[in-house]
């Protein structure tokens, strides 16, 4: 992966972009040495799309599992409550 200071990049983004896009690099964009943003393909932002999908059915059906509780008769509500 390339790495270049924002400041650097200003200069370069159509050069920057054409890389991302057509030779499918990924680009870290820094300040002060720290990485603040990436440049990624098109294909590479759907891909990180999809898993991040995916990522929260799961944790929706995870959820759902674990609210799922045996049903309890209405007598036995009644009962409980002293109805």
């Amino acid at each position: 992966m390339n790495t270049i200071a924002v400041t650097n990049a200003r200069g370069q983004l159509s050069e920057l972009i054409n890389k991302v896009a057509y030779a499918k690099e990924r680009i870290s964009l820094t300040r002060q040495n720290k990485p603040v943003a990436y440049l990624i393909s098109v294909e590479d932002m759907q891909l990180l799309e999809m898993l991040e999908d995916k990522s929260d059915i799961l944790e929706l059906e995870q959820d759902r599992e674990s609210l799922k509780e045996p049903a309890v008769p209405l007598d036995e509500v009644k009962k409980e409550l002293g109805l």
